[in-house]
């Protein structure tokens, strides 16, 4: 059984409809990435899934349950955490109290927590007392996946991670987020630098038009002509 699946989505704002009827299936331990041209309707299904809009038809199962309208805050608690593309940290919190706001749903000690963050970015913790808004995009990346981290989540949904940085840093977060998946957390991400993500990617998926277009590992769609000439650039 997957871990988490997508049947049949549509999806959309207001009256307007972005999906209509995509599906994904991600199973335990994958690292998958959804690409397509601006439109095509990617982050809307993370937000779908996440519970941030509700699905006028289809369904999501996450772990063997029905989630399909639950709120964020019950799916967080369930194992899904998401990380928006923009607005995704405190701007004048420091980094340390920005991990601490992603574990805000815990009563426990958070020192262990916030030291197996500190492991996967030591930069994160010789800034710790630094406040975010004075870091770099790529800092803040940083900042803004760790604390999704602190809750130990089983799915991490990621929105466009590498978007707007340096390219010796969005190699820097792709090798994070790779390590995160090693670490046993599966990971869904939507990403404008396909050709990269997909070398690293179990499963991809292409959304066109607010509908699946291709899915298959992600080498086998590099090396797909039509998928190539239609949506990496050549």
């Amino acid at each position: 059984m997957a871990l988490l699946a997508a049947h049949g989505i549509v999806s959309g704002y207001g009256e307007m409809e972005i999906l209509h009827g995509v599906s994904i299936t991600v199973e335990s331990g994958q690292l998958v990435t959804i690409i397509g041209p601006n439109g095509a309707g990617k982050s809307t299904l993370l937000k779908t899934i996440f519970g941030l809009l509700p699905p006028k038809a289809g369904r999501v199962i996450f772990d063997g349950t029905d989630i399909t309208g639950w709120s964020p805050e019950r799916i967080v608690r369930r194992g899904i955490c998401f990380v928006p593309q923009t607005e995704n940290v405190f701007p004048s919190l420091t980094v340390e109290e920005n991990l601490e706001m992603g574990a805000f749903i815990l009563t426990e000690d958070l020192r262990a927590r916030k030291e197996r963050v500190y492991e996967l970015f030591p930069l994160l913790r010789a800034r710790r007392a630094q406040r975010v808004g004075k870091m770099s995009g790529g800092e803040r990346q940083m900042v803004a996946i760790g604390r999704a981290l602190m809750l130990d989540p089983k799915v991490l949904l990621l929105d466009e991670p590498s978007a707007g940085l340096a390219p010796k840093m969005v190699e820097l977060v792709f090798e994070k987020i790779k390590e995160i998946n090693k670490m046993g957390v599966a990971v869904v991400m939507v990403e404008q630098n396909a050709k990269e993500a997909l070398k690293f990617s179990d499963h991809g998926y292409v959304l066109a038009a607010g509908e699946n277009r291709f899915d298959d590992s992600g080498p086998a769609l590099l090396q797909n002509e039509e998928i190539g000439r239609l949506y990496l650039g050549g």
